[in-house]
C-alpha cells in the first residue's frame, strides 16, 4: 500500500478533484486493499496524504457515505462498511420503529 499514498489526484482532470478522490478509495475498497471495517484515516490525514484540501475531502467522505461504501460513527472516525449489511427496519424513509 506504499505507492497507494503516493497517488495524487490530477487537477488538470475535467473530473473534480473530490470525485477522483472518490474514486480511488471505492477503488481500494472493490480490490480489498480496505476491507470492510477498515477505518479510513482522519480528514486531515487524508487530505495531507492525497495534497487537497481538508474540505475537498470532507465532500468526497460524504460521497462515499451517500454511495454506501462507507459509514461515519461520531468521534470514533468513519468505516468501511460490511458488503452485506442489513437495511434497519424503516431506515429507507428515515424513520425508525
Amino acid at each position: 500500500m506504499a505507492d497507494e499514498r503516493e497517488w495524487r489526484p490530477d487537477p488538470t482532470s475535467h473530473v473534480y478533484v473530490y470525485l477522483q478522490v472518490v474514486h480511488h478509495i471505492a477503488e481500494q475498497i472493490r480490490a480489498g486493499r480496505l476491507r470492510a471495517g477498515a477505518r479510513l484515516p482522519a480528514e486531515r490525514d487524508l487530505a495531507e496524504q492525497y495534497g487537497v484540501a481538508v474540505n475537498t475531502v470532507r465532500r468526497a467522505v460524504r460521497d462515499l457515505r451517500d454511495r454506501g461504501l462507507v459509514i461515519t460513527v461520531p468521534i470514533k472516525g468513519t468505516f468501511v462498511r460490511p458488503e452485506a449489511s442489513p437495511e434497519a427496519p424503516g431506515s429507507e424513509d428515515g424513520t425508525v420503529n
